[in-house]
């Protein structure tokens, strides 16, 4: 029996909300897609798509975040609420990467509780002024969403922080996950009501939102969907421990788009897509894309920058001035390093003030003259973890002062309050160096702000200092998200407390020149690689992976989030049994191509030989007069041979063409352009020798070809191996007559000129030759191999094989990208087509046409 809280997820996922989540009502909204209402009801999950692009030309974007980019307060008659932008909001500063024209709206939630009767006048006025669009959370959902799944499995996963035990991360909740996805829809609702599908992109934020591009994808199956994530995004050991989260990558691969700051970040993602879903990534031309049923969904990295102006503006306040001079006489004579963190497991404060302790001991002249200023933001999480660690916390700032500490001298000042950016920038300005420890963290831009403000604001006013050359130095983590792009900093393994004591002298014993010269390389990478860089580079990436998306056919499959969307190009249809029937009755003379593995019978590692009713089905293809039916497949000729006996006239083509035969009363042909199968002997040990070394690898010896399978492999040493292996044995097999080709979890090794597509074109010029060139051709596969044959049949109609009015009808088995016009969904499906068309044959004996050498 399924539980209620299960029933409960499945209602969520499907668009059928339980009674826990209030009726809003709905902002004004206007859509511009032909034949549909400006209002769609909670349980509606069709997709509002349409073929007809909209009569808006401006292009507006939809940013979504858990929080909008608005500070809150209430009046002091505590009559409303008044609201101001919050300028150190990202959201709000990646406008200025956006096109100038672009209009800008914003969907998320507000940091304050608003009464519910006041919740409507607050979405206008929101609205109205700032654009933006408030999500409102029931208590219930917010807390089990934010600091229930968000806070207590997302955060620390994506961390690298396992649940090992109760006390330590704490057991999956199924009904925290139940609230994240409650939650997620609360959001797509407040989308729907503003969006207009046809003209507007989505951009959505980060770990909280993650579900969210499946319920707008739902709705709209052509919308234009980016996806960024600022938080790390862990390997795939880590990850796979997640008990949902195949519904979280299949919820992202929704979107068109997704983002990250690191290649590392991106590898760790693509390597779950292909251990979990069995999705490959190609690079093309320095783009990264995942095939996902036909779409491509772009990966994009990209860190994300501050914003220049902003800081600058801070540096230019006059009291930006007194603030820097007051701290100069503060710590005069002192050698300053600085860290700031947000109170938080995952920052390393404390072991960046074991490492400070640990510096003050191996080198003593610092005593009294070294000072680590620490700023530590208010924490944005709770719980039991985070008060060990702030305990933790000042134990270490109390025993290193009373160690090292000496009237007039602290060697560690701790500023466990909030400060402003300005307040930030004189301490930026003051000290030698910046520490950034933190055990694992999405970006980080302390670093950044730090290296701005040592560079100053230069103007016609400014003195004598300000033209003197700026220097900097940092010490960064080496799994924080901006390391990578500081190639001057000092990287550490803040685990390692020696090595980063260590580092912590270097950087404020370096020689001036060294430090000049590293503060100009991260100045020159960090000025033009800003927050409106980093946004501009996005959006047009996500334009042009959406530029495709209203010329394809695309709809909906699938069930809770298991849905996707498949897009497939306008031309490619599934094939009607009544069209084709029609055309095969009116034709007389019919080229009938079928492949086996996935076409005739489900795809199967096993020999599995055909049923009484295929066999029976294609006997009475084969008995037509009208007809020549062939099996091409890569299998032995000794199998399809013995499993096809009771088709007398059945033309068969084994191992991809190598072996051929028109009829059971003919002789097996060679096709290959040589017998001479010598190269065998050097390719089985090459292939040998990858055998012992990758373990659930094979080898599969046919007459004619041999061929790697590493299906059953790790998934990432497979593919390398066989990688390796393509380039070992195009080498080795350099001056014989051989083609090496890889395939799905396959490497194989046959002869040249050996091709279903070389099978294709030898049957039609056959029968051309005798006067029966085919006026009806069915070519039906379900693989790669099988698109050569497809692909021929252009050329054969080209170069006049096959008659201009030839009717094809070139098939392919599931819906997926092909060279053919048509598909069918599956083996059951072709068997009701090649049914449908054997009961309008004619079996009336006659002689065998079948073969080239019948009278």
């Amino acid at each position: 029996m399924m539980s209620r809280s299960y029933t409960n997820l499945l209602d969520l996922a499907s668009g059928n909300f339980p009674a826990m989540i209030r009726e809003k009502k709905r902002l004004p909204r206007v859509m511009t897609v032909p034949g549909v209402i400006s209002e769609l009801d909670d349980d509606q999950a069709n997709s509002v798509s349409s073929d007809v692009p909209s009569s808006i030309i401006q292009d507006r974007i939809i940013i979504v975040a858990n929080q909008l980019p608005v500070k809150a307060k209430r009046r002091p008659d505590n009559k409303g609420w008044s609201f101001s932008w919050d300028e150190d909001s990202l959201l709000l500063q990646l406008k200025n990467g956006l096109p100038e024209d672009m209009e800008v709206l914003y969907v998320g939630s507000l940091m304050v509780d608003i009464d519910i009767n006041e919740q409507d006048d607050v979405s206008q006025l929101l609205l109205d002024r700032f654009k933006c669009v408030p999500a409102f959370l029931p208590p219930d959902i917010l807390t089990k969403f934010y600091h229930g799944f968000c806070k207590q499995h997302l955060w620390p996963l994506f961390h690298y922080m396992l649940p090992y035990s109760v006390n330590h991360g704490g057991r999956f909740d199924r009904s925290l996950w139940e609230a994240y996805v409650a939650a997620n829809n609360i959001f797509s609702q407040r989308v729907i009501e503003v969006i207009n599908p046809e003209d507007d992109y989505v951009w959505i934020h980060d770990y909280h939102l993650m579900v969210l591009p499946t319920f707008l994808r739902r709705r709209f199956n052509r919308l234009r969907m980016g996806f960024f994530l600022h938080s790390p995004f862990p390997s795939s050991e880590i990850y796979r421990t997640l008990p949902v989260r195949e519904e979280i990558l299949k919820a992202l691969l929704n979107s068109d788009l997704i983002g990250f700051h690191t290649f590392d970040y991106a590898r760790h993602f693509l390597s779950c897509c292909s251990r979990m879903l069995g999705l490959e990534y190609q690079s093309k031309r320095g783009y990264i894309g995942l095939e996902y049923y036909g779409r491509t969904v772009g990966i994009k990295i990209m860190p994300v920058g501050i914003h220049m102006g902003q800081i600058e503006s801070v540096m230019k306040h006059a009291d930006n001035e007194w603030r820097v001079e007051e701290l100069k006489r503060q710590f005069e004579g002192k050698m300053v390093l600085l860290g700031v963190d947000d109170m938080d497991i995952f920052k390393g404060v404390n072991l960046k003030l074991l490492a400070m302790e640990q510096m003050l001991k191996q080198h003593p002249k610092w005593q009294g003259r070294a000072v680590l200023v620490q700023i530590a933001n208010p924490a944005r999480g709770r719980g039991k973890d985070l008060e060990e660690i702030q305990a933790e916390i000042e134990a270490s700032c109390k025993r290193i002062n009373e160690n090292f500490g000496t009237p007039g001298y602290e060697p560690v000042v701790f500023i466990d309050r909030p400060v402003s950016l300005s307040e930030r920038a004189a301490y930026y300005a003051i000290a030698e160096c910046v520490v950034v420890a933190a055990v694992r963290d999405g970006m980080n831009l302390t670093p950044y702000e730090y290296i701005v403000c040592r560079q100053g604001v230069s103007d016609s006013d400014s003195n004598q200092e300000m033209s003197q050359p700026k220097k900097s130095m940092l010490v960064v983590s080496e799994f924080i998200g901006c390391s990578p792009s500081l190639s001057g900093a000092i990287r550490v393994n803040p685990w390692n407390i020696e090595a980063t004591a260590e580092a912590m002298n270097e950087a404020i014993s370096m020689a001036d020149p060294e430090k000049q010269m590293r503060h100009e390389k991260h100045y020159r990478y960090v000025s033009t690689h800003d927050v409106a860089y980093w946004a501009k580079s996005f959006f047009q990436d996500m334009e042009r992976t959406c530029k495709d998306h209203f010329r394809r056919r695309c709809w909906g499959i699938g069930l809770s989030f298991g849905f996707r969307v498949v897009a497939l190009d306008p031309n490619f249809r599934k094939l009607s049994i009544d069209a084709i029937v029609s055309a095969y009755s009116r034709s007389k003379n019919r080229a009938i191509l079928l492949d086996y593995d996935g076409t005739i019978v489900p795809q199967t590692s096993i020999n599995k030989p055909p049923s009484r009713a295929v066999i029976s089905t294609i006997n009475m293809l084969c008995t037509d007069i009208k007809n020549s039916v062939f099996m091409v497949s890569g299998r032995g000729r000794e199998s399809l041979s013995n499993w096809f006996s009771p088709c007398k006239k059945l033309g068969i083509a084994a191992e991809h063409g190598f072996f051929m035969r028109w009829s059971a009363e003919d002789d097996w042909e060679v096709c290959g352009q040589s017998n001479d199968l010598g190269w065998i002997q050097i390719a089985e040990p090459v292939m040998q020798l990858y055998t012992e070394t990758t373990d659930g690898s094979s080898i599969e010896k046919k007459e004619s070809a041999i061929v790697w399978h590493h299906r059953d492999a790790d998934p990432s040493f497979g593919s390398c191996q066989a990688k390796e292996m393509l380039d070992h044995l195009e080498s080795v097999l350099a001056n014989e007559p051989v083609a090496v080709k890889s395939g799905q979890f396959i490497v194989e090794v046959k002869p040249q000129g050996v091709s279903k597509g070389m099978v294709a074109e030898k049957i039609f010029t056959s029968m051309a030759e005798r006067g029966r060139q085919a006026d009806f051709v069915l070519c039906i596969g379900d693989d790669r191999s099988d698109e050569d044959m497809f692909e021929i049949i252009g050329s054969a109609m080209s170069s006049g094989i096959l008659s201009s009015n030839t009717m094809v009808f070139a098939c392919t088995v599931g819906q997926k990208p092909s060279k053919a016009k048509y598909y069918l969904d599956d083996t059951s499906e072709v068997m009701n087509m090649l049914e449908a068309l054997a009961d309008a044959s004619d079996p009336e004996p006659s002689p065998d046409y079948g073969s080239p050498s019948s009278p």
